[in-house]
């Protein structure tokens, strides 16, 4: 094991985010920071000018906590935007320089691997099939696992080109969207679903299913009207269907002027937080899954216990 401290920085699509672990594995300091480095890479298949700057300054400041916390070992991740867009490499080159570190493009199967021990860190695990759902802005990691020696085990994992972001980007033109732009986006993500179960026959026998990342930690935030962010009482919160359907309901049908008012609605995810729940309504649905358990943990976390050698 280490002796010093290690940090993981997430760049996603829709935010980039830093998570500062001591040796023992204990979080010194996690920070999400809304910079939206996908803002138009479905369509243009390029990263913005504008949003690369925004990024690239949170990564200095990231830089500045890092040097003050006297981290030792760092690894700097991208995923979905960044493997999108015809301008990443020339954009990871930039991030080396800002972070003194060399940039890390995940796959799709690195980022569910990833995303998967994150997860289901601190969480009781139930034998048989479980699925881990980690819903980005540009992607979703669907990672089936089980237990194997009673630890939680990947068994396959795949990343469907629907997030936040991206449906938001391809189906919504109105505030409020239409009906028929959320039928849409939804039939989207059961079109890529059924895909993955083509591929993994065993999803359909997941009987577990936990959910991470931001528009799954804040749905549930949402429905317990939480006005300062928990994510202790998250943590390990099952979150009923009907809960989400109810949520959906709510923030879909509400202009985006009074959607900013729900209590646990961060103002910077509530333009995209519809696109996201059309991919958790869509994926509750589709496996008919009676609830999903919470996990305030993610791909940073499994990177840092990948860092420090925890088994």
């Amino acid at each position: 094991m280490s002796a010093g401290r290690v940090a993981s920085i997430d760049i996603g699509t829709n935010s980039t985010n830093l998570l500062v672990c001591d040796p023992d594995g204990s979080t010194v300091r996690r920070i999400v920071t809304v910079t939206r480095l996908g803002a138009g890479v479905d369509r243009t298949k390029r990263l913005d000018d504008d949003a690369v700057t925004r990024t690239l300054t949170c990564l200095r400041e990231y830089r500045t906590v890092l040097d003050q916390l006297a981290v030792d070992r760092l690894r700097v991740t991208a995923t979905s935007a960044t493997r999108d867009a015809s301008n990443g490499l020339a954009f990871l080159e930039a991030v080396e320089v800002a972070t003194s570190s060399t940039p890390e493009l995940l796959s799709g199967h690195d980022e569910a691997r990833l995303s998967h021990r994150g997860a289901v860190t601190g969480l009781s695990v139930p034998p048989g099939f479980h699925l881990v759902v980690d819903i980005g802005g540009g992607s979703t990691e669907l990672i089936l696992g089980e237990l194997v020696g009673g630890r939680p085990t990947v068994v396959a994992a795949r990343s469907i080109d629907v997030g936040a972001v991206r449906l938001t980007e391809r189906h919504f033109t109105s505030d409020p969207p239409r009906p028929e732009e959320l039928t849409n986006a939804i039939g989207d993500t059961y079109d890529m679903v059924d895909d993955v179960i083509r591929e993994i026959p065993d999803v359909v026998r997941a009987t577990h299913f936990i959910g991470t990342a931001g528009t799954i930690v804040t749905t549930a935030a949402v429905e317990m009207g939480q006005r300062t962010f928990d994510p202790a009482a998250l943590h390990g919160f099952d979150l009923e269907r009907a809960a989400v359907e109810d949520v959906f309901r709510t923030l879909a049908t509400e202009p985006l002027a009074d959607r900013v008012h729900n209590p646990g609605l961060p103002r910077d995810r509530a333009d995209v937080i519809v696109g996201g729940l059309c991919v958790l309504v869509a994926l509750m649905r589709r496996f008919d899954a009676p609830a999903i358990t919470v996990s305030a943990h993610n791909l940073m976390d499994g990177v840092c216990a990948e860092l420090l050698g925890a088994p």
